[in-house]
């Protein structure tokens, strides 16, 4: 029985949780790409937080989805990128990719980060509070659809900067 969103229990990775978490993003895109940018986000010390690599899992404390938000700029500004979110293939549409990326997002709040910036579904990434980045002045040094690029400031205080994406290096972008 699928669970809602609002049912999943939600946590940081731990090492431990490193094999499932590659299975998870293996298994839920058409390639291996994606697993293996999360190593090496993993790997990258100016890349990866600790602490927001979470994990949604199920009643037996098995990994099922993954949401990673990494370290980014928007323009001068540090950021947070958000991708990839992954859920078992069986699993989705259950609410455990919601849930781990409203866990992520409350997380990097906790930590003091402000702005997160996702290159995803646009009828996806709007509930959580995303909006067109285009209308903040962001952008990305690649073509992309417009309203795919979206951006989210975690303090209201902050507005979010203008100015371009700089990824991490994984990104290749």
């Amino acid at each position: 029985m699928p669970h809602t969103w609002n049912t999943w229990n939600t946590r940081a990775e731990t090492d431990a949780d490193i094999p499932a978490i590659r299975d998870i993003v293996r298994t839920a895109f058409p390639t291996p790409a994606e697993a293996a940018l999360v190593d090496a986000l993993r790997a990258d010390p100016e890349a990866w937080i600790d602490g927001l690599s979470l994990v949604a899992v199920d009643d037996d404390d098995r990994p099922v989805g993954h949401a990673l938000l990494t370290r980014c700029h928007i323009g001068d500004s540090p950021a947070l990128c958000l991708a990839p979110v992954a859920v078992r293939p069986e699993a989705q549409n259950g609410g455990a990719g919601s849930a781990a990326v409203r866990a992520a997002l409350t997380a990097a709040a906790g930590l003091g980060e402000h702005h997160v910036v996702v290159l995803g579904h646009p009828e996806y990434y709007p509930r959580f509070g995303f909006g067109r980045a285009s209308a903040h002045g962001i952008g990305l040094t690649i073509d992309v659809p417009d309203e795919a690029l979206m951006a989210l400031t975690l303090d209201a205080a902050r507005p979010l900067p203008a100015g371009t994406v700089r990824y991490a290096a994984p990104f290749g972008i």
